[in-house]
C-alpha cells in the first residue's frame, strides 16, 4: 500500500497542500483574497476569514489534520455566495459571470 504525503486544506481558498507547504500558501492566498475581494461591488464583499481553532489533539500529540482539514473545508465553503436565482453556490466573482447566463426555470 502506497502512503501519500499528509496534505492539509487551506481555509481561504479549500485546496490541499503538503504540510510543509501550507504555511507559504497562506499569507499568499489570504492576500490574493483581499485583493479580489476589493475589486468586488459593495454588496458582494465578504468578511475576512478566519482561520479556524481546532485544538484536537491525537493521544500521540499530533493534532487530527482530518479534523483541522474538515474545519477548514467548512470555512472555505462558506466563503461561498447563492445564485439569487437558482440557488447554486459560487465564489463571488464567478456568481457575477454565473449571473449573465442564469435564467429562472420555466414551468411546463
Amino acid at each position: 500500500m502506497i502512503r501519500h504525503p499528509p496534505t492539509v486544506v487551506c481555509y481561504i481558498c479549500g485546496r490541499e497542500y503538503g504540510t510543509k507547504s501550507i504555511f507559504i500558501h497562506e499569507p499568499q492566498c489570504l492576500k490574493k483574497w483581499h485583493n479580489e475581494n476589493n475589486l468586488l461591488p459593495k454588496e458582494l464583499r465578504r468578511p475576512e476569514p478566519k482561520k479556524p481553532e481546532v485544538r484536537t489533539i491525537t493521544a500521540k500529540g499530533f493534532y487530527d489534520l482530518d479534523a483541522l482539514n474538515e474545519a477548514a473545508w467548512r470555512s472555505a465553503q462558506s466563503q461561498l455566495v447563492p445564485c439569487n436565482i437558482c440557488g447554486r453556490t459560487f465564489l463571488p466573482d464567478r456568481l457575477i459571470v454565473h449571473q449573465r447566463s442564469c435564467k429562472p426555470k420555466v414551468a411546463k
